[in-house]
């Protein structure tokens, strides 16, 4: 959305592709236009992708070609955007679209306007560069960067965990600029081989596994035109995670700092001049704290910002005064709040995401001085919001119970105004989706039902439990269409099950922390425990013949269920599983297990070699060969120790492909490998018993 709301910006591809134009809806007449084509402007020749922004799209889970991200000046006359490492300007005014200068220092990457319109900022190989957009003329503001001491880049962590996805920052009067100087030599180098190159070296990245070396950080401030910066000045070896940064014409430069066992975090002001850091806030957690990336958001004057706290038990919007004294807290009445989408600073009203059940998403618009409460959204589903900078025209994007999903402009009162047009293939089925709850040990858990589309009411049928089961993603959602894959999977023969137990989010602190320092035992009893509570209630669940299946957290959590609880799960899918949580990451990992130094049971407990020796179901592993999230080595190391112990199992491999599967052919046989493993094991052949 544009900052006045006279028209929407968006990316759209066509029906059976994934490269995405720009185009522009004018609110008022309704008439579309295309901005730019990646086709016009490549003329023919392929997109050419780095290593580097491959690394970095991977982090976004972006699989779409073309433009995959834009940029706009405050006044939203101009458009900024990225191709081949090349940098192109567009004018919404006169159409045209100007292709900037290449540089010998290297491809564009993570490109951003300044406020005022007068500079394009980029990272061009490991430098942060400046380019006066009047005359073309640009200028390297940081020198010196290499692959091991970058500047303008996020590290792993922040991109792939924090979900700091850049590395600078412009300040509101666009004369500064914030850079992170990311030194990696201490890290650890982990080496990815293409399998089907044999005679392609092996490539090397940075990865923090659990318990080793991070990255050291410091914050850089520097004028536009160069020059020695200034370093921010805070306790880096007690805070060693920059967490979050904000510059805005509304208040000073913010900066949020971590604790490496996640437990302390302050929020600090820091004066660009002289580097020195003020604290507003610090807050503390006996288990972990979360991180809310859009906060604090500063109002006109630099006088006040919003903060959101997990403090009492429950998110909580608070504002605060220029020195962090707080003054209010909300909530979106007897809802739960997911987050901060909009700020109105003129009104001083906010937008906030929220739901009375966590299986829905809500917007509502709330008074920082009356505390008056109004829901924008009612259609049962999950929405989200653009809005114009006075909150008079947004876009409403839904998905919803029908199995719809629709982008609607809506007026201040929500009145729709108009739809933003879509070309995609409509879905040749909709979801059979249940939703529900259940009541299993003492909790109330929601769950998804998907039953097959010509389901039978006298049969009983074999179960997949899909499942992530960890923190951060709830599954069961109020949007029919995250459900077709799954219904395609029930149409094969199969009734699938979903169930968010204690560990998932939305359900408030004590919830979400039932899994410090054990990742596995709290999950896995409330999975069990929700799957009997539905048998009980449909008779068509046969729970003797029951699947699972998830990929990531899920995937851990598939291989844990068949080795822990044989029991009650009878086959299992892992796809891209973490085994060994000593192989993962250090911010996420360390976030609820602590330092494998310090916390070596809870990584006993919680690693799947502990229990592989105890398979006795079908288990299928699946992998691909160049994860670098995920490493292949994780499903290497589980089979060897099935190996080892004459454990039987099954093994994917997917050569050359990452954590994500994006192609569909891939994903399609992907899909048809998954299911024949279920109908091998739990419809051809009735499950054995355990030995």
């Amino acid at each position: 959305m544009t900052p006045n709301g006279d028209a929407v910006l968006f990316l759209r591809s066509g029906p059976r592709d994934v490269s995405r134009n720009l185009y522009e809806l004018d609110v008022a007449t309704g008439q579309l236009r295309g901005l730019a084509r990646p086709a016009d402007l490549l003329v023919g020749s392929e997109e050419e992708i780095t290593a580097e922004e491959k690394a970095r799209r991977e982090r976004q889970r972006e699989i779409g070609k073309g433009f995959t991200s834009y940029t706009l000046s405050e006044d939203g006359r101009l458009v900024l955007a990225v191709l081949s490492g090349r940098l192109y300007l567009i004018n919404r005014t006169d159409g045209s679209v100007k292709p900037l200068r290449d540089n010998p220092a290297g491809p564009a990457m993570d490109p951003k306007l300044s406020p005022d319109g007068r500079f394009a900022a980029c990272i061009r190989g490991y430098d942060l560069y400046a380019i006066e957009l009047e005359n073309g003329a640009e200028n390297a503001i940081t020198t010196g960067g290499a692959e091991d001491v970058s500047h303008g880049v996020a590290e792993f962590v922040a991109q792939e965990e924090m979900n700091r996805q850049t590395g600078y920052w412009w300040s509101g009067d666009s004369q500064w600029l914030a850079f992170e100087e990311c030194d990696q030599r201490a890290v650890e180098t982990l080496f990815i081989a293409d399998s089907r190159r044999p005679d392609a070296p092996p490539k090397g990245w940075r990865y923090p596994r659990a318990g080793g070396a991070n990255a050291r950080v410091r914050l850089g401030i520097v004028s536009v035109t160069g020059g020695e910066p200034r370093w921010a000045q805070w306790d880096q070896e007690k805070f060693p995670y920059l967490a979050a940064v904000c510059w805005k014409q509304e208040g000073p430069l913010t900066i949020l700092v971590q604790s490496r066992d996640q437990r302390e975090q302050v929020l600090y002001a820091a004066d660009p001049l002289t580097g020195d850091a003020t604290e507003l806030l610090r807050e503390t957690d006996a288990a972990w704290l979360n991180l809310d990336p859009d906060m604090p958001r500063w109002l006109p004057g630099g006088e006040e910002f919003l903060w959101t706290s997990e403090r009492t038990g429950e998110w909580q919007l608070e504002l605060r005064s220029r020195q962090g004294l707080l003054k209010r807290s909300y909530q979106p009445g007897e809802s739960r709040l997911y987050g901060v989408v909009a700020l109105d600073g003129e009104r001083r009203e906010v937008v906030v995401s929220g739901g009375t059940d966590p299986t829905q998403a809500q917007l509502y618009r709330l008074s920082l001085d009356s505390g008056e409460v109004v829901l924008l959204t009612k259609e049962p589903g999950t929405h989200d919001g653009a809005f114009a900078r006075d909150g008079s025209v947004w876009v409403d994007k839904a998905s919803l119970m029908d199995g719809s999903m629709r982008y609607t402009i809506r007026g201040r009162d929500a009145t729709a105004r108009g739809e933003l047009p879509s070309v995609a293939v409509e879905p040749p089925f909709k979801s059979n989706l249940e939703l529900t709850t259940v009541e299993a040990a003492g909790r109330t858990m929601h769950a998804a039902i998907i039953r097959p589309r010509n389901f039978a009411a006298a049969r009983k049928y074999p179960v997949l439990v899909y499942v992530y089961g960890g923190p951060g993603h709830p599954v069961v959602t109020a949007s029919s269409r995250s459900y077709l894959r799954q219904q395609w999977m029930a149409d094969q023969g199969f009734i699938v099950v979903s169930l968010d137990g204690r560990g998932t989010p939305r359900r408030g602190r004590e919830w979400e922390r039932a899994i410090a320092g054990n990742f596995i035992d709290a999950p896995l009893d409330d999975q069990v425990a929700g799957l009997e509570a539905l048998g009980s209630r449909y008779g068509e669940l046969d729970l003797s013949r029951v699947g699972v299946y998830g990929w990531s957290f899920g995937g851990y959590f598939s291989a844990m269920a068949v080795c822990k609880r044989p029991d009650v799960f009878h086959a299992a899918v892992a796809g891209a599983p973490v085994i060994d949580w000593a192989d993962y990451d250090t911010h996420y990992t360390e976030r609820y297990l602590g330092l494998p130094q310090t916390s070596p049971e809870a990584y006993r407990v919680s690693n799947v070699l502990t229990y592989a020796r105890h398979l006795g179901r079908p288990l299928l592993l699946i992998h691909g060969t160049t994860d670098d999230n995920v490493y292949f080595t994780h499903s290497l190391k589980m089979a060897e120790a099935l190996f080892r112990a004459g454990r039987p199992y099954d093994l994917l491999v997917l050569p050359g492909f990452t954590h994500m599967v994006p192609e569909p052919e891939v994903t399609m046989r992907l899909n048809e490998r998954i299911v024949r493993h279920f109908i091998d094991n739990l419809v051809t052949r009735t499950p054995a018993s355990t030995n």
